[in-house]
C-alpha cells in the first residue's frame, strides 16, 4: 500500500522520539526558528554562514554564499530521510569547483548569446564565461556573492529573506538591481521561493534556482530511472552554443515529449541532433500555461524506488531541464561519492534563454518603477 506523506512523516516523528530515547539523532517535524552556524571563511576573511530550517517534515540548509541550498532532506515511503540535492560539505569546493550546485542564479539565469544585447538603442557587453556565451550572470554572478540573510517565522511558516544589491555595470549589466529572495518552508513541508527585484535603470533580469536533484538520495547514482512529467508541448531548440534558435518546436514525436510521465533514461540516448549537441537534455520547455498571475503546476519528478516525488508550480513561462550532462566524476559530494554524468538533474523555472536577443520571446526587461516578482513552489511527496 502506498503511504501518503502525512502518514510517513508521522511515522518518522515517532521514530525520532525513539531515536532520541536511545541516544540517536532526532528529526523534528515541527517548524522552528532557523539556526545559524559558521560554515567557513573566504580568502579575504569574510564569514559564510549556514542556516538550518525544519518544517512539515522537510529539512533545509542554506548558505549565505550564493544563497546555496546545501542540502534538502525529505523522507521516503518508509519514513527514511535522505538529502536529495547535490553539493559539497565545505566552502572551498563551492568557491573553486561548483557547477552552480544549489545556487541562486542572477542577474540572468541561463545563457545570453555572445554575452551581448541591445536595450533602448544601447549595446551592452556582458561577462562571457561559457565559450562565447554569458551563462548564469557571468564569471561573478549572484551564485558567487555573499548574501545578507534575515531569518523569520510567520504563523506556521519558517524561512529566510536573502538580500543582494548588484551595482550598475556589474558583469556588464545596466542599473543598480536590488534583489530580495525569500525561502519559505511551509507547515506542509513545501519549499517556496519568492523572487523580487527593482532597478534604477532599464535592465534585464531572470532569476532562478539551480538545485541538482536526485530523489533517491545524494550520491546514490543515476537519475535515469526517475520519472518526469513536464506540462510543455513545445521547447526551444538550440544551436551549437546552446543558444535558442528562436524556434518553438513541438515535442510530439521527439525525445523531448514529457507531456506524459516517462523515465528520463528512456530516450536520452536517442540519436537526435539536439541531444547529441547538448550531450543529453539541456533545454528550455515552453510551458503550456504561459505566464500566470499565480504559480501553477508545471512538472512532476518521481523516484519509483524510494517513492519520493516533487511537484513544481510556478508563474514563469519556461522550465530548463538539465540532465547533469557535464558531471564528469571529478566532484565529490558529502556522501564521499563522486558525481558522474546523469547523477543529478536540474529543473530551473525561468524566462527563456537569450530572451534579450529574441523579440518574440517573453520579455525580461525591468524598468525603474517596476518590481520583478516570480514564485516557484516545490511540493514533496512519498
Amino acid at each position: 500500500m502506498e503511504l501518503n506523506r502525512r502518514t510517513v512523516i508521522a511515522g518518522a516523528a515517532a521514530a525520532s522520539i525513539a531515536a532520541t530515547t536511545l541516544g540517536g539523532t532526532a528529526h523534528a517535524t515541527g517548524g522552528r526558528k532557523p539556526v545559524k552556524t559558521l560554515f567557513g571563511k573566504l580568502a579575504d576573511g569574510t564569514k559564510v554562514y549556514s542556516w538550518s530550517l525544519e518544517n512539515g517534515g522537510t529539512r533545509l540548509k542554506v548558505l549565505s554564499w550564493g544563497g546555496v541550498v546545501q542540502s534538502l532532506e525529505i523522507p521516503d515511503r518508509r519514513g527514511r530521510y535522505a538529502n536529495v540535492s547535490a553539493g559539497f560539505d565545505n566552502l572551498e569546493d563551492y568557491v573553486a569547483k561548483t557547477p552552480y550546485f544549489g545556487a541562486l542564479i542572477g542577474r540572468y539565469g541561463n545563457r545570453i548569446g555572445k554575452g551581448k544585447f541591445t536595450l533602448d538603442g544601447k549595446n551592452y557587453q556582458l561577462s562571457v564565461n561559457d565559450g562565447e556565451q554569458s551563462l548564469h550572470g557571468g564569471t561573478q554572478g549572484f551564485d558567487k556573492r555573499v548574501w545578507d540573510v534575515e531569518p523569520f517565522t510567520k504563523g506556521s511558516d519558517v524561512g529566510l529573506h536573502l538580500y543582494y544589491t548588484s551595482v550598475d555595470g556589474e558583469m556588464g549589466y545596466p542599473g543598480t538591481l536590488k534583489t530580495k529572495v525569500t525561502y519559505t518552508l511551509t507547515r506542509h513541508g513545501d519549499w517556496r521561493i519568492d523572487y523580487e527585484a527593482t532597478t534604477d535603470k532599464a535592465t534585464v533580469v531572470n532569476l532562478t534556482s539551480h538545485v541538482y536533484w536526485n530523489l533517491a538520495g545524494e550520491g546514490s547514482g543515476t537519475i535515469e530511472d526517475h520519472e518526469l512529467h513536464i506540462a510543455g508541448s513545445r521547447y526551444t531548440p538550440t544551436d551549437a552554443g546552446l543558444i535558442p534558435t528562436g524556434e518553438l518546436a513541438k515535442v510530439a514525436g521527439t525525445p523531448f515529449d514529457f507531456t506524459r510521465a516517462k523515465p528520463i533514461g528512456r530516450d536520452i540516448r536517442v540519436s537526435h541532433p539536439q541531444l547529441v549537441t547538448a550531450k543529453g537534455f539541456d533545454h528550455n520547455w515552453v510551458l503550456d500555461k504561459g505566464i500566470t498571475a499565480r504559480p501553477e503546476h508545471v512538472a512532476t519528478l518521481r523516484d519509483p524506488a524510494s517513492g519520493r516525488s516533487m511537484k513544481i508550480a510556478t508563474n514563469e513561462p519556461g522550465l530548463q531541464f538539465y540532465s547533469g550532462n557535464f558531471l564528469d566524476g571529478t566532484l565529490t559530494g558529502p556522501s564521499g561519492r563522486t558525481y558522474r554524468q546523469g547523477d543529478a538533474l536540474c529543473l530551473e523555472t525561468q524566462h527563456f534563454p537569450d530572451s534579450p536577443n529574441k523579440p518574440k520571446f517573453p520579455s525580461t526587461v525591468l524598468r525603474p518603477g517596476q518590481t520583478y516578482r516570480t514564485t516557484t513552489i516545490h511540493t514533496f511527496g512519498c
